[in-house]
């Protein structure tokens, strides 16, 4: 709701009665001001069918119902399966999901690429979405970090896991809609659809990792031998040669670590080599599955 004595404030009007179209987008815009909310405004016409607005309620006025809008951008351009560009300029890198690479520079496609980026294309290029921001408004690469909605209210974030064509990757802070995207990958996974159906994204035995397989989103599967802490992390052992490490300060997120001692696990994410030791950095729960 608007208060009048706002209104009054701004164009130095009397409080009580503002008619025709002017005084209407007077009110809008002083509703997107930061003027307390606690007045009703009213609406009626005339006999003439002129619109008045007033703060007076009276017999034939309506309240006037007055918020934001909704801002919706045009999408210019499709790089891949989770990253577009918006007509103002903007790169947007689609929250919570990530899809296999496309060709670029010097890197083949990966499987299922080629085909996130054009079901993406033929849903959003040169139409109109709105875009539901997180804790992290940017990333490394100063893109928009955000959740994608079309028009008619489609979470392309949540469809492009739910279609098999991403995985659900968190980075905490930015938890919004975890759990429907989380739920969308239960789905695809048990369905296997997309990338769940293909040999290239089959769980890796942790002991077959080497410098040829070992590049790329991963799904590791292994016994967990031991747990060793750091200053920084946590290294929870599947082999001498290959752990999973966990940031200290997300420690927060997962459940007791001792538990994991001589259960088999399943990770989820990207492993860094040096020489012939691999490390997968994980930052939430909802990449280490149980088997």
């Amino acid at each position: 709701m608007i208060n009048i004595k706002c209104i009054a404030l701004f164009r130095k009007l009397p409080k009580g009665h503002y008619t025709n179209r002017a005084a209407k987008v007077l009110l809008i815009l002083v509703s997107l001001t930061a003027c307390p909310a606690h007045a009703e405004i009213y609406e009626w016409r005339d006999e003439q069918g002129q619109a008045h607005f007033s703060d007076k309620k009276t017999e034939r006025a309506r309240p006037l119902d007055i918020s934001p809008g909704i801002a919706f951008y045009h999408v210019a351009k499709v790089f891949d399966g989770d990253t577009i560009l918006l007509a103002d300029g903007r790169k947007v890198r689609l929250l919570g999901i990530n899809t296999p690479e496309v060709a670029h520079r010097n890197q083949e496609a990966e499987a299922g690429g080629v085909a996130a980026k054009s079901w993406l294309t033929t849903q959003l290029l040169n139409k109109r979405i709105r875009l539901v921001m997180d804790v992290e408004s940017h990333d490394a690469y100063d893109r928009v970090l955000a959740h994608v909605f079309t028009e008619d209210h489609r979470h392309i974030n949540a469809e492009l896991v739910e279609q098999g064509f991403a995985a659900v990757v968190i980075h905490p802070p930015n938890l919004e809609f975890l759990d429907a995207l989380l739920a969308a990958q239960e789905k695809a996974e048990k369905s296997l659809l997309g990338i769940w159906s293909l040999t290239e994204y089959e769980a890796k035995p942790a002991a077959t990792l080497n410098r040829a397989n070992y590049r790329g989103w991963q799904r590791v599967q292994g016994q967990v031998e031991s747990i060793r802490w750091s200053k920084k992390y946590v290294y929870v052992n599947l082999m001498p040669q290959v752990d999973i490490r966990i940031e200290r300060k997300q420690l927060g997120l997962f459940a007791d670590l001792a538990g994991l001692r001589g259960k088999t696990i399943e990770a989820r994410g990207w492993i860094n080599r040096r020489k012939d030791h691999y490390s997968m950095l994980v930052r939430h729960p909802s990449s280490i599955k149980m088997q």
